[in-house]
């Protein structure tokens, strides 16, 4: 880290994945240099850090999951898996010297605002005091693992741990092992652990939507072509990011459209599954698109084989040998792995944000997580989030939604020099009210249990519409849409 006397930047970020590291090379791409990310982990990487589970890889295309201004030219596959990425980031952080701007293992406990000094001041685990005049979090949605309170857990004899926190040296050849859960996760590690566990019995509480993957590896002569003419491999991407475009209509209620993936995902499981009472459990009964659609070749060839078994009786309780099932039934397991996803209302995680009047974040969000283009909430000066509420997708690459927003972000601290402003309350209701009327229409906010919702129904993680959609609404930064605050003492730039 470069010595900063005064400890104080002109902008902190938080989180060292896709969104923080972006976010980064954008500032260094404009000359900005007096900038700290701040990142808990002991390297950078984000959720593909710390998702370490077998098989774990992307199911958007890798030429649509990079940014445009780093483009991976020579990615092995369609879909990357999770060392490609890591690497991708790695040689990304490198080629933008973002490392000298990496704090890491620095935990961020509190970010408040300063109203005498109109900026952020911030507190680390370990008692540092850093300050700053704006503030990015970059905390992405899936940062949290959620494990079930499951009663009796304490009393099971054997190993458990979450899928994103996979230890390195799990043994699972020869045990009995059991998946609670089985959605995005648990299709890619399902296959993997099949093939060393003795036995695999996977919990399934509601079936998936799952469509082909039709995975691709590129021949050494394209690499060389993509490396040769960048040119060719914009060209995919944007071929890519139109056919994924079109492929939004699935995710609205009634159209044709919905109708054709419905189509599509049932010939894929008719396909891979001709035992007929076990396709009728893999067939989901809740709308298409209300949960995550999902991609995969090989979960199903897995619970076909004879040491595979799916089990649709829910987890009533743990003994010390295994799991009851609401049946009564007991399961005998010498390892359990809880697939069971992320604490995806809580965007903050633990940390605590203060803004005006010590006002904090989730107050503010009793009612569930809500922003301005997903990025500001009024209250809260000089804080601009990547990934935040409602920019999540279901059909195109978020590393798009994530550059967007980072030049949005830009703009901001650019126009607004020694300023502080706050998002104005009626550009805010007026934004997220239409955004929740467009919903109404989404498969998104029908009645299923997803990830996407709060316990109220409320559809707080995804975007109700296309990338494209976005993209117009959040080009330009709009001075109209915000107030500048009095400036109480002068800001050292």
């Amino acid at each position: 880290m470069p010595h900063n006397a005064h400890n104080s930047y002109d902008i902190v970020i938080l989180g060292a994945g896709f969104g923080g590291l972006g976010m980064a090379a954008q500032l260094k791409m404009q000359g900005i240099e007096n900038f700290i990310i701040l990142e808990r982990g002991s390297r950078i990487g984000g959720v593909w850090r710390d998702n370490a589970y077998p098989g774990a890889a992307c199911d958007t295309e890798s030429h649509l999951y990079c940014y445009s201004f780093y483009p991976h030219l020579r990615v092995s596959k369609m879909y990357a898996d999770r060392q490609e990425l890591l690497g991708y980031m790695d040689a990304m952080a490198e080629h933008y010297d973002l490392m000298q701007h990496i704090k890491l293992e620095s935990e961020l406990t509190q970010a408040r605002w300063d109203e005498s000094l109109q900026q952020w001041g911030f507190e680390l685990a370990d008692g540092e005091r850093l300050q700053g005049r704006f503030f990015v979090p970059a905390w992405g949605q899936l940062n949290k693992p959620a494990i079930p309170r499951f009663k009796g857990l304490d009393s099971f004899a054997g190993q458990y741990f979450h899928s994103a926190q996979w230890p390195d040296d799990a043994q699972l050849a020869g045990k009995k092992v059991a998946s609670i859960g089985a959605a995005a996760s648990a299709v890619q590690y399902v296959p993997e652990v099949a093939k060393q566990a003795a036995h695999l019995t996977v919990f399934q509480r509601s079936a998936n939507w799952i469509m082909p993957r039709n995975q691709i590896i590129f021949s050494e002569d394209q690499l060389d072509a993509y490396s040769a003419e960048p040119d060719l491999f914009h060209e995919s991407r944007r071929q890519l990011h139109a056919f994924r475009e079109n492929g939004f209509a699935r995710t609205r209620h009634g159209t044709d459209a919905q109708q054709e993936g419905i189509k599509m995902a049932s010939g894929h499981l008719a396909a891979q599954v001709p035992d007929l009472g076990l396709r009728a459990k893999l067939t989901p009964d809740y709308e298409f698109a209300c949960k995550r659609i999902l991609r995969s070749d090989d979960y199903y060839p897995a619970l076909m084989r004879s040491n595979v078994s799916l089990e649709t009786a829910a987890v009533d309780h743990f003994v010390a040998e295994g799991i009851v099932d609401k049946n009564g039934t007991l399961h005998a397991f010498d390892v359990v792995i809880f697939g069971t996803g992320f604490e995806s209302q809580a965007f903050q995680g633990d940390l605590q944000v203060l803004g005006l009047d010590g006002r904090t974040l989730h107050d503010r969000w009793q009612q569930g997580a809500e922003a301005y283009l997903g990025m500001t909430v009024p209250g809260f000066p000089n804080m601009f989030m990547i990934y935040g509420p409602n920019t999540n997708l279901n059909h195109n690459s978020i590393i798009t939604m994530l550059e967007i927003q980072q030049r949005y972000i830009i703009q901001a601290v650019q126009t607004v020099a020694a300023q502080a402003i706050d998002v104005k309350q009626e550009a805010f209701d007026a934004y997220n009210d239409a955004l929740q009327t467009n919903m109404q229409s989404s498969a998104f906010s029908s009645d299923c249990s997803s990830w996407y919702k709060n316990a109220a129904g409320k559809v707080i993680n995804n975007w109700s519409g296309t990338v494209d959609e976005y993209r117009a609404l959040a080009s330009h930064w709009r001075a109209e849409d915000y107030e500048v605050l009095d400036v109480r003492s002068e800001v050292s730039a």
